[in-house]
This record gives structure tokens, C-alpha cells and sequence, in this order.
């Protein structure tokens, strides 16, 4: 792994045990080779591209692994029904069957935790799950009780996937055990949904403090680690990317467990998600391009990829009012 030189210790290896806090003293010694990092993801777009047909197949499968998200403080519940909606038919019927496709649905759909149940009645009986922000979203400057306490109010509405925010405070300060500590606390108050850590990396100075937090978070009970809240001024990014996926890849090879990721803010183009499959292909392998284990944190990212496959179909494009995200 020519980008990310960890020192690894028993404690990676060690299962949890009633969360029991493992020892995190080498945390300290990961590095990354931001050189590296940047040649690595420059070279995508010029040499992995995918073309006609099988460049609509994998937009299809993005659509699978796409959060259909809104978080926005005029959210209202005729406006979340449009959204679930939009879910439950992303693509337009007729481009379906001109592409002899059928049932494709979005990974889930991300609202606040006020407008889970909402989520959870519009979406009844698709199997479409909701997620659910908390846990002081987007900044995460909340007591802890009040934290959890959010959290447990989303699942107890119906949230089946809790995407939470930590304390950038802790990463930028290296108290690598409260961090821990934080993610675990989480972890258990989710219950029975899917724990999504959001490491909120536009505000993590340095790929290093990435991927030691990355790894922490895996270490804590992460069910899948998240670049972005969206509401940064920097958001997802390939070397961002690279260097997570890379913590991803040693945390399976150390402990068998398959953590998944999730790019979020400022992707909003088709090529913008091909870029990203294609990372997440050749650096973890098929398995991360299935909605279990790779989502996309997006709320325009759909719009362009149902006007490509339009294209595709009829080559032409149309305007973007066509093709409404709810």
C-alpha cells in the first residue's frame, strides 16, 4: 500500500468486547503519502473509462447505491413524499424499457430525524430503508446525552441507517480514545440500524488525521465511514477517497470485517460517479459496488445520470426539468 504506511498492532485484530476500548497508541504512527495519493487518483479519468452500453450499466448500478437525500430546513412532509416517490422510480419508465431494465430503486433515502416517519409511510412496502442524520448534524456540537438521545429517536421512528457526526475536535487534538469512546457510544445506541461515521474531512486539515479517524471509527463499530455532512466548504474528493478506501482495505485485511463508504457533497455529474466506482472497483474490489457496501450521499447526483441514459437511449439530451429529483 504505497499511499498509507500504518503501524499496525494486536489491538486491530482484537474483537470487540462490550466495547472495550483497545489500545490505540499507534494510531500516532499513521502516515500518508499525499505525493502518492494525488498520482494515484489522477490517473482515473484519463485511463479507466467505461463506454455505451456498459457505461449506461454502471450508471444503473449507481442509481442503487445513491442516498436520495434532503436536508433542508423547509423540509415538509408533502416535500419527503416527493422525494420517496422519486425513490421508488428514479428512472423514467419509458427509458427502463427501452433498456430491457426493471425494479431499480435507490440505496435509501437520508432525511432529518423529524421526517423519518414521514420517510418510513411513503416508502411502505418498497424496501427502500430510511437513514436518518444525527447526532447534532452538521456540526455535531451537542452534549452527548442529547446525541444519543437523537439517535435513538430516529431508530425508534423507523430509521434503519444513522448517519452521524463526530466531534472534528477530538481528531484535530489526537484524543484518539474519546474518539473511540464516541463512535462506540453511537454504535450501541443505533440498536438495530447500520452505523454510517461521518468524518466530516473538509475540516480534518490533513489526509493523515483522515485516515487515523478513519481507522478509529472501524475500530469503534463503524458500519460504514462517510467523507462528508455536505454542508462543508471542501466535500468529497478522490485523494480524500483513496486514502479511506486504503483504510478500508487494510482494516478487512486485518480483521475480516467489510466496512463500507459513502462520498458525500459536491457529486453531481454521471462522471463524477464513475470516477468514483471505478476507485472503489479497483481498490476494494466487486463486492463495494453494491448498495450494502457503497452509497453515494447525494441530492442532484440523479438528475444527470437519468439525462445520460436518456441519451443514451435516444442520443439527445434533454433538459434538466425532465427529469425532476422529487
Amino acid at each position: 500500500m504505497d499511499s498509507l504506511d500504518t503501524t499496525f498492532t494486536e489491538s486491530l485484530l482484537q474483537e470487540r468486547d462490550s466495547w472495550a476500548r483497545p489500545e490505540l497508541d499507534w494510531v500516532k504512527a499513521i502516515a500518508v503519502n499525499k505525493s502518492a495519493v494525488e498520482r494515484r487518483v489522477s490517473t482515473l479519468a484519463g485511463r479507466r473509462t467505461v463506454k455505451k452500453e456498459w457505461q449506461a450499466a454502471w450508471l444503473l448500478k449507481a442509481i442503487t447505491c445513491i442516498d436520495l437525500t434532503t436536508l433542508s430546513g423547509d423540509d415538509t412532509e408533502g416535500k419527503v413524499h416527493r422525494l420517496c416517490a422519486k425513490a421508488k422510480s428514479p428512472v423514467r419508465a419509458d427509458l427502463l424499457e427501452a433498456l430491457g431494465v426493471t425494479g431499480i430503486t435507490v440505496g435509501a433515502v437520508c432525511v432529518y430525524p423529524t421526517m423519518v416517519a414521514h420517510a418510513v409511510r411513503a416508502l411502505n412496502g418498497s424496501n427502500i430503508p430510511v437513514a436518518s442524520v444525527a447526532t447534532g448534524f452538521p456540526s455535531g456540537l451537542m452534549p452527548m446525552t442529547q446525541r444519543l438521545e437523537e439517535i435513538r429517536y430516529a431508530v425508534d421512528q423507523g430509521a434503519a441507517e444513522i448517519d452521524m457526526v463526530i466531534t472534528r475536535e477530538l481528531v484535530l487534538t489526537g484524543r484518539w480514545d474519546e474518539l473511540f469512546d464516541e463512535v462506540a457510544a453511537c454504535k450501541d445506541a443505533c440498536g438495530r440500524a447500520h452505523l454510517k461515521v461521518i468524518l466530516a474531512t473538509g475540516e480534518l486539515a490533513t489526509l493523515r488525521n483522515v485516515a487515523r479517524a478513519s481507522m478509529v471509527a472501524q475500530l469503534a463499530g463503524a458500519d460504514f465511514i462517510k467523507t462528508s455532512t455536505g454542508k462543508e466548504t471542501e466535500n468529497a474528493t478522490l485523494p480524500v477517497t483513496l486514502t479511506m478506501v486504503r483504510c478500508i482495505r487494510r482494516y478487512y485485511e486485518s480483521s475480516g470485517r467489510k466496512v463500507g463508504f459513502k462520498p458525500a457533497g459536491g457529486i453531481r455529474s454521471a462522471k463524477d460517479a464513475l470516477a468514483w466506482q471505478v476507485l472503489m472497483k479497483e481498490e476494494l474490489g466487486r463486492d463495494w459496488l453494491e448498495p450494502e457496501l457503497f452509497r453515494f450521499g447525494a441530492s442532484g447526483l440523479l438528475t444527470d445520470i437519468e439525462r445520460q441514459l436518456e441519451h443514451f437511449v435516444t442520443g439527445r439530451y434533454s433538459a434538466n426539468y425532465r427529469h425532476p429529483a422529487a
